[in-house]
Protein backbone atom coordinates (compact mmCIF):
# COMPACT_ATOMS: atom_id res chain seq x y z
CA UNK A 1 0.00 0.00 0.00
CA UNK A 2 1.48 3.18 -1.11
CA UNK A 3 2.03 5.57 1.73
CA UNK A 4 -0.76 8.43 2.54
CA UNK A 5 0.36 12.14 1.07
CA UNK A 6 -0.17 14.93 3.84
CA UNK A 7 0.21 18.44 3.92
CA UNK A 8 3.84 19.24 3.86
CA UNK A 9 5.46 20.87 7.00
CA UNK A 10 6.40 24.93 6.44
CA UNK A 11 10.20 23.32 6.67
CA UNK A 12 10.12 21.03 4.18
CA UNK A 13 11.92 23.29 1.38
CA UNK A 14 14.94 24.17 3.89
CA UNK A 15 15.22 20.06 4.61
CA UNK A 16 14.89 19.16 1.36
CA UNK A 17 17.77 21.51 0.71
CA UNK A 18 20.14 19.93 3.55
CA UNK A 19 18.96 16.34 2.42
CA UNK A 20 19.76 17.30 -1.04
CA UNK A 21 23.24 18.08 -0.38
CA UNK A 22 23.84 15.27 1.96
CA UNK A 23 22.70 12.71 -0.82
CA UNK A 24 24.94 14.64 -3.33
CA UNK A 25 28.09 15.36 -0.98
CA UNK A 26 28.48 12.03 1.18
CA UNK A 27 25.46 9.32 0.35
CA UNK A 28 25.74 8.62 -3.07
CA UNK A 29 29.88 9.54 -2.58
CA UNK A 30 29.98 6.23 -0.19
CA UNK A 31 28.70 3.94 -3.17
CA UNK A 32 30.96 5.74 -5.90
CA UNK A 33 33.67 5.27 -4.15
CA UNK A 34 33.08 1.84 -3.79
CA UNK A 35 31.54 0.51 -6.61
CA UNK A 36 31.91 3.52 -8.99
CA UNK A 37 27.56 3.35 -9.06
CA UNK A 38 26.11 6.60 -7.57
CA UNK A 39 22.40 5.95 -8.09
CA UNK A 40 20.13 5.80 -4.94
CA UNK A 41 17.02 4.19 -4.30
CA UNK A 42 14.04 5.20 -1.70
CA UNK A 43 14.52 3.08 1.19
CA UNK A 44 11.87 2.81 4.43
CA UNK A 45 11.28 6.60 5.84
CA UNK A 46 13.77 8.14 3.59
CA UNK A 47 16.17 7.37 0.75
CA UNK A 48 19.99 5.93 0.12
CA UNK A 49 22.14 3.83 -1.45
CA UNK A 50 21.16 -0.27 -2.55
CA UNK A 51 23.75 -2.50 -0.74
CA UNK A 52 26.98 -2.13 -2.34
CA UNK A 53 30.36 -3.74 -1.87
CA UNK A 54 32.05 -6.81 -0.55
CA UNK A 55 30.06 -5.90 2.97
CA UNK A 56 26.99 -5.31 1.37
CA UNK A 57 27.03 -1.87 2.67
CA UNK A 58 24.61 0.42 2.68
CA UNK A 59 24.14 4.65 3.81
CA UNK A 60 20.67 5.87 4.19
CA UNK A 61 18.43 8.70 5.69
CA UNK A 62 15.58 7.16 7.59
CA UNK A 63 13.85 10.57 9.24
CA UNK A 64 16.43 12.92 10.84
CA UNK A 65 18.81 10.06 10.92
CA UNK A 66 22.37 9.17 9.24
CA UNK A 67 22.33 5.24 8.90
CA UNK A 68 25.27 3.05 7.94
CA UNK A 69 24.92 -0.78 7.70
CA UNK A 70 28.31 -2.61 6.92
CA UNK A 71 28.56 -6.43 7.32
CA UNK A 72 25.74 -6.91 8.92
CA UNK A 73 26.33 -3.73 11.87
CA UNK A 74 24.12 -0.81 11.97
CA UNK A 75 25.21 2.38 13.08
CA UNK A 76 22.84 5.27 13.27
CA UNK A 77 23.24 9.17 13.95
CA UNK A 78 21.27 12.43 13.95
CA UNK A 79 21.83 14.17 10.86
CA UNK A 80 23.44 17.80 12.00
CA UNK A 81 26.33 18.38 9.42
CA UNK A 82 28.00 17.24 6.37
CA UNK A 83 30.69 17.02 7.70
CA UNK A 84 29.52 15.04 10.80
CA UNK A 85 28.12 12.81 8.42
CA UNK A 86 30.87 11.95 6.45
CA UNK A 87 32.98 11.34 9.67
CA UNK A 88 30.21 8.65 10.75
CA UNK A 89 30.67 6.84 7.38
CA UNK A 90 34.43 7.36 7.02
CA UNK A 91 35.24 4.21 6.02
CA UNK A 92 33.20 4.26 2.92
CA UNK A 93 34.53 7.24 1.74
CA UNK A 94 37.74 8.82 -0.08
CA UNK A 95 40.49 9.65 3.09
CA UNK A 96 40.82 13.45 1.51
CA UNK A 97 37.17 14.23 1.95
CA UNK A 98 36.58 17.97 3.07
CA UNK A 99 33.25 19.14 3.96
CA UNK A 100 32.09 22.15 5.58
CA UNK A 101 30.28 22.41 9.20
CA UNK A 102 26.89 24.15 8.50
CA UNK A 103 24.29 23.02 9.91
CA UNK A 104 21.89 21.44 8.07
CA UNK A 105 19.22 22.21 9.57
CA UNK A 106 16.59 18.71 9.15
CA UNK A 107 13.02 18.55 10.37
CA UNK A 108 12.22 15.20 11.63
CA UNK A 109 8.93 15.78 10.19
CA UNK A 110 9.54 17.18 7.02
CA UNK A 111 12.56 14.59 6.46
CA UNK A 112 9.63 11.90 6.87
CA UNK A 113 7.32 13.46 4.42
CA UNK A 114 9.67 13.70 1.70
CA UNK A 115 10.20 9.44 2.51
CA UNK A 116 6.41 9.70 2.29
CA UNK A 117 6.86 11.51 -1.10
CA UNK A 118 9.69 8.77 -2.52
CA UNK A 119 8.07 5.60 -0.87
CA UNK A 120 4.97 6.78 -2.65
CA UNK A 121 6.83 7.60 -6.02
CA UNK A 122 8.01 3.79 -5.77
CA UNK A 123 5.24 2.10 -5.76
CA UNK A 124 3.62 4.59 -8.69
CA UNK A 125 6.56 3.55 -10.73
CA UNK A 126 6.99 0.21 -10.28
CA UNK A 127 3.15 -0.12 -10.74
CA UNK A 128 3.39 1.43 -13.98
CA UNK A 129 6.10 -0.76 -15.23
CA UNK A 130 3.70 -3.71 -14.86
CA UNK A 131 1.27 -2.61 -16.96
CA UNK A 132 3.74 -1.77 -20.28
CA UNK A 133 4.89 -4.43 -22.46
CA UNK A 134 8.52 -5.30 -23.18
CA UNK A 135 8.72 -2.85 -26.06
CA UNK A 136 8.49 -0.29 -23.65
CA UNK A 137 11.40 -1.31 -21.96
CA UNK A 138 10.38 0.27 -18.88
CA UNK A 139 13.53 0.69 -16.25
CA UNK A 140 13.54 0.77 -12.89
CA UNK A 141 12.51 3.45 -9.94
CA UNK A 142 15.76 5.44 -9.11
CA UNK A 143 16.70 8.21 -7.24
CA UNK A 144 18.93 10.34 -8.75
CA UNK A 145 21.19 12.29 -6.49
CA UNK A 146 21.88 15.46 -8.65
CA UNK A 147 18.12 16.50 -9.42
CA UNK A 148 17.16 14.52 -6.57
CA UNK A 149 14.28 12.91 -8.16
CA UNK A 150 13.00 9.52 -8.43
CA UNK A 151 11.70 8.13 -12.09
CA UNK A 152 11.60 5.46 -14.95
CA UNK A 153 12.04 5.92 -18.37
CA UNK A 154 9.98 3.72 -20.46
CA UNK A 155 8.41 3.92 -24.17
CA UNK A 156 9.77 3.28 -27.40
CA UNK A 157 12.89 5.68 -28.17
CA UNK A 158 12.98 4.40 -31.50
CA UNK A 159 9.36 5.60 -31.90
CA UNK A 160 9.92 8.92 -30.61
CA UNK A 161 7.67 7.82 -27.74
CA UNK A 162 10.61 7.67 -24.39
CA UNK A 163 9.61 9.51 -21.40
CA UNK A 164 11.15 9.71 -18.40
CA UNK A 165 8.13 9.37 -15.46
CA UNK A 166 9.21 10.56 -12.31
CA UNK A 167 8.72 12.93 -8.58
CA UNK A 168 10.45 15.45 -8.30
CA UNK A 169 10.91 17.20 -4.34
CA UNK A 170 10.46 20.62 -6.33
CA UNK A 171 13.15 22.94 -7.76
CA UNK A 172 13.79 26.31 -8.81
CA UNK A 173 10.63 26.32 -11.22
CA UNK A 174 8.87 24.75 -8.16
CA UNK A 175 8.01 25.56 -5.05
CA UNK A 176 6.35 22.06 -4.06
CA UNK A 177 6.53 18.56 -4.77
CA UNK A 178 5.55 16.94 -8.07
CA UNK A 179 4.89 14.28 -10.56
CA UNK A 180 5.96 15.10 -13.88
CA UNK A 181 6.19 12.77 -17.47
CA UNK A 182 9.17 14.27 -19.55
CA UNK A 183 9.59 12.97 -23.30
CA UNK A 184 12.66 12.78 -24.28
CA UNK A 185 12.48 13.86 -27.88
CA UNK A 186 8.86 14.08 -28.88
CA UNK A 187 7.36 17.94 -28.05
CA UNK A 188 3.33 17.34 -27.76
CA UNK A 189 1.02 20.64 -27.65
CA UNK A 190 -2.15 20.82 -25.82
CA UNK A 191 -3.64 20.35 -22.20
CA UNK A 192 -2.14 17.82 -20.88
CA UNK A 193 1.18 19.12 -21.39
CA UNK A 194 1.82 21.94 -18.64
CA UNK A 195 5.27 21.62 -17.68
CA UNK A 196 7.09 24.69 -16.39
CA UNK A 197 10.99 24.70 -17.07
CA UNK A 198 10.62 21.59 -19.10
CA UNK A 199 8.56 20.39 -22.04
CA UNK A 200 6.34 17.84 -20.59
CA UNK A 201 3.16 17.37 -18.23
CA UNK A 202 3.38 17.82 -13.92
CA UNK A 203 0.75 17.59 -11.49
CA UNK A 204 1.27 19.41 -7.81
CA UNK A 205 1.59 17.80 -5.05
CA UNK A 206 -1.04 19.73 -3.66
CA UNK A 207 -3.50 18.21 -6.14
CA UNK A 208 -2.46 15.08 -5.31
CA UNK A 209 -3.16 15.34 -1.57
CA UNK A 210 -6.50 16.28 -1.99
CA UNK A 211 -7.46 13.18 -4.47
CA UNK A 212 -9.95 10.66 -2.88
CA UNK A 213 -7.99 7.94 -4.14
CA UNK A 214 -4.28 9.80 -4.62
CA UNK A 215 -2.16 6.55 -6.08
CA UNK A 216 -4.98 6.27 -8.39
CA UNK A 217 -4.80 10.08 -9.12
CA UNK A 218 -1.22 9.68 -9.87
CA UNK A 219 -1.35 6.69 -12.27
CA UNK A 220 -4.18 8.12 -14.40
CA UNK A 221 -1.76 11.20 -15.13
CA UNK A 222 1.17 9.25 -16.15
CA UNK A 223 -1.27 7.06 -17.93
CA UNK A 224 -3.04 9.63 -20.13
CA UNK A 225 0.45 11.29 -21.04
CA UNK A 226 1.66 7.39 -22.41
CA UNK A 227 -1.40 6.95 -24.23
CA UNK A 228 -0.79 10.53 -25.86
CA UNK A 229 2.37 10.06 -26.41
CA UNK A 230 1.78 6.25 -28.40
CA UNK A 231 -0.93 8.45 -30.07
CA UNK A 232 1.63 11.09 -31.28
CA UNK A 233 2.99 11.03 -34.73
CA UNK A 234 6.84 12.06 -34.55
Amino acid sequence: MAPELQPLPASFAQTMQGLHRLAEQVVKLTREHVSGEFSLIATPGGFGTPAFGPDDAQVRVEGADLVVVVGGEERREPITTLRAAAKHAANLLPDDVELDAEPLSIDPASSSALGRWYGFGDQLLEALRGEVGPDDAATPPTLWPEHFDIAIEMGAEEAGKRANYGLSPGDEHHEEPYLYVGPWTANPEGELWNGKGFTGAELDYSELVGADDQLFAALEFCRRRKEALDKLEV
